[in-house]
């Protein structure tokens, strides 16, 4: 999964999110999602989420448990 719909992204999965820095770059981070950040369904660039260490981004890829 992508990450675009809110409904896929659940606080405690495992995801790569982009962090704001690293947009140019493409450069993917790794971790747990703490907190859901968009409040919208969707978004074209990927739902905004905290995870667990604090790093802020977009979902770009959602991991099968």
């Amino acid at each position: 999964m992508n990450g675009q719909n809110r409904k896929d992204v659940l606080p405690g999965i495992t995801v790569d999110i982009v962090l704001k820095a690293d947009q140019k770059t493409g450069k993917l981070t790794r971790g747990i999602v703490k907190d859901i950040l968009t409040k919208s369904s969707a978004h074209p660039h990927g739902i905004k989420v905290r995870l667990t260490d604090g790093q802020i981004g977009r979902v770009q890829k959602i991991h099968a448990e």
